[in-house]
């Protein structure tokens, strides 16, 4: 059983929280590696919704247990992105489904990198997103260097890692960095909302997407019109593309299956 999340599914939709809420699930190594673990077999899940328990999403990544501890900070530092974290954020960029993840309160350090690895991004007027190395002579991790950029604009992104001060979740929203603001005692409804409308819709196309907007940054014009052709191509082949095409002439709304 994991120690550091707690693992539910709802209907098609894969519900992974973050479970150390006295700490504002300040995250060990291990949760980071627990979560990897639960994403490795969705088992039929056609989305997953990543959350916190209690006050907060994420505080960023537990120092109490971990590089302030060691003998040799740096290399447990390395140690400890390189084995835990990292992966486990590639892995979520990897997934076929789509992924939501419902903020509130803090989202720091490694977890606003977590925040932000999700296709959808909903926070809570409570939600705010830190990236607070420079205030104790670190620099960002996560991938944070090269998202922020990609979401925001280098002059933002310098912003948030140089001056190292709260971005609240209006204002994320306004510079495009998250896809939603809600109450906070609308945010775990309205974020699973937004996972069950993910998770009915035509799967195998969705994880095409997901690859594609992750391509798309990183590749030419030509290249991504190939990538758009060849990913056309798989999806005209399910069956959801069929159902979709009788539904577009018969005038009714499409029942997908992912398949």
């Amino acid at each position: 059983m994991p120690e550091h999340i707690l693992v539910d599914r709802r209907g098609d939709v894969l519900v992974v929280s973050l479970n150390r809420p006295d700490r504002l699930n300040a995250a060990p190594p291990a949760m980071f590696i627990e979560l990897r673990e639960a994403l490795a077999d969705l088992a039929g899940a056609r989305a997953v919704l990543i959350r916190g328990e209690g006050r907060g999403f994420c505080s960023g990544a537990d120092v109490a247990m971990g590089a302030l501890l060691a003998d040799d900070p740096g290399e447990a530092t390395f140690a400890a992105l390189t084995t835990g974290y990292n992966p486990t954020l590639e892995a979520i960029a990897n997934l076929s489904v789509p992924v939501v993840t419902a903020v509130r309160g803090p989202a720091a350090g490694i977890g606003c990198s977590l925040a932000l690895a999700g296709d959808f991004c909903i926070a809570s007027d409570t939600a705010y997103f830190l990236q607070a190395f420079v205030n104790i002579g670190l620099v960002p991790d996560g991938g944070a260097s090269w998202m922020l950029p990609r979401l925001i604009g280098r002059a933002r992104a310098a912003e948030m890692m140089m001056l190292g001060e709260r971005v609240p979740a209006s204002k994320a929203h306004d510079w495009g960095m998250i896809h939603q603001v809600v109450h906070d005692d609308m945010l775990d409804a309205r974020a699973l909302a937004l996972a069950e409308r993910l998770a009915a819709g035509p799967t195998v196309a969705l994880g095409l997407m997901r690859r594609a907007l992750h391509r798309a940054m990183e590749t030419d014009y030509a290249a991504a019109l190939l990538a758009e052709a060849e990913a056309q191509r798989t999806a005209r082949g399910t069956a959801d593309a069929r159902e979709g095409g009788q539904a577009f002439l018969q005038k009714r709304a499409p029942g997908f299956t992912g398949a």
